[in-house]
């Protein structure tokens, strides 16, 4: 496995979610594409190593033949802005990566799938994006260098938001939909 560590980034990422039907989800993609800079397909094959305060992924990044490492240092449903730290890998070693961190004797696993289209909308970046666990919804998020422009930057994931219709799911709606993820995959496991 090859982990390019001269070329990690870490950043501030600040990120809302909103639940979406397939209705939307076409209309959505439609306006965005008219109106937003393309970003490009970019759909994942990701394994969540679960932790209790933060997640660890290992990522195949499909549509752009590449794949990376990035820890949440937070979790959904408890904070819409946490750092995360990303490490490039070769694609090559995606599965030999995800063998690696089970073999650490990680338990709390989820695989998933999703199909996304990535764009950029008034200076908010947007992931369209379809999963088995989550369905339809959205991305919503800004990266930062550090913690500073914050208020502003919430203010405008939320303008951008409120103009496309979108609901921002509470911290208490996140925490309550990923613990039933949670829940259902550790009954899968049993």
């Amino acid at each position: 496995m090859t982990i390019q560590c001269s070329k990690y980034m870490n950043n501030i990422e600040l990120e809302y979610r909103s639940l979406i039907t397939e209705e939307k989800y076409r209309k959505l993609l439609e306006f965005l594409n008219q109106n937003a800079k393309d970003l490009g397909e970019n759909n994942k094959h990701v394994f969540h190593f679960i932790f209790p305060d933060k997640l660890l992924n290992v990522i195949n990044l499909e549509s752009k033949k590449q794949a990376k490492l990035a820890l949440k240092l937070g979790k959904i449903g408890k904070g819409s802005n946490f750092e995360e730290i990303e490490i490039p890998i070769e694609q090559k070693d995606f599965e030999k990566s995800v063998q690696f961190f089970k073999s650490l004797g990680f338990t709390e696993v989820i695989e998933s799938f999703q199909t996304r289209h990535d764009y950029e909308y008034k200076g908010v970046e947007f992931a369209v994006k379809h999963s088995g666990e989550w369905g339809y919804h959205v991305e919503l998020e800004i990266l930062l260098p550090d913690r500073s422009g914050l208020v502003e930057a919430e203010q405008k994931i939320r303008h951008v938001a409120e103009e496309l219709d979108l609901k921002i799911m509470t911290e208490e709606e996140l925490a309550a939909f990923t613990a039933n993820i949670e829940t259902q995959h550790r009954a899968k496991a049993q």
